[in-house]
């Protein structure tokens, strides 16, 4: 189905049947990816006296519990409530779904260090400069984007980051919602700084902004300029499982 949509007064439209979903899905076997040593996704069937919540254990219904830690499990969007102490819901600050969004691949510098990161100099390369197509979200695909991404066990790993200040470089392009195929903006072990995350939510952007982490970008994307439909769950939290679809503009 054709279905066209008005983002800063001009006209997109695309195919919503041709959707690419960029989540990694929370999975109770091994092979989901984990990252800043999580518990892992788990769920169980509820068990009251007789009755038990599993249509293959003999019970009427599959009624499950789940046990989800949304930073550590899978692809999600997160909010200024998670570095703050009054930890505000996501649900207060994302209150749009459509965006118009830049998608491009990165491959990150590695320093003396061994840290790879995504840097300025790189994001100013690649970026897109049209005054007419102003796009407020940024998809970064980091390099090499094998499929196993999508498994990975990141903790203890010291994975890809963003430095400070290529954040302030995307924060003063005015985007206001980044996803990346990284668990986290900052480095893994930073002391607790988080500067890529309290750049990004400065001063007055903070009650608008939003990050999603653990995302994946099938290499057969190309870059370019989509509509991004952000896809959250209602739920109060700092962070929410969530389902990025990306669409190709006609």
């Amino acid at each position: 189905m054709l279905l066209s949509t008005e983002i800063n007064h001009k006209k997109y439209t695309f195919d919503s049947k041709e959707g690419i979903d960029l989540s990694i899905p929370y999975s109770s076997d091994y092979n989901q990816t984990n990252c800043f040593y999580a518990p892992f996704y788990q769920d169980e069937p509820v068990r009251m006296g007789h009755f038990v919540g599993s249509v293959a254990l003999g019970g009427p219904v599959n009624f499950f519990n789940a046990k989800i830690n949304i930073h550590g499990n899978g692809t999600h969007t997160e909010c200024v409530g998670h570095i703050t102490k009054e930890r505000e819901p996501l649900l207060t600050v994302l209150q749009d779904s459509l965006f118009l969004a830049q998608l491009m691949t990165v491959y990150p510098t590695k320093r003396e260090n061994g840290d790879r990161v995504i840097e300025k100099f790189t994001l100013e390369s690649l970026w897109f400069e049209d005054p007419n197509v102003p796009f407020e979200a940024l998809v970064i695909r980091t390099l090499p984007n094998e499929i196993q991404k999508k498994q990975v066990k990141y903790s203890g790993t010291n994975p890809i980051y963003i430095d400070h200040d290529a954040m302030a470089f995307v924060a003063d392009k005015g985007i206001n919602h980044i996803l990346v195929d990284i668990p986290s903006v900052d480095r893994e072990e930073d002391g607790g700084k988080l500067e890529a995350h309290r750049r990004f939510w400065m001063d007055g952007r903070a009650k608008k902004c939003t990050i999603t982490e653990l995302i994946y970008v099938p290499d057969s994307v190309p870059d370019g300029i989509y509509v991004l439909n952000l896809q959250t769950a209602s739920i109060q939290s700092d962070a929410i499982p969530s389902k990025p679809i990306l669409y190709q503009v006609r």
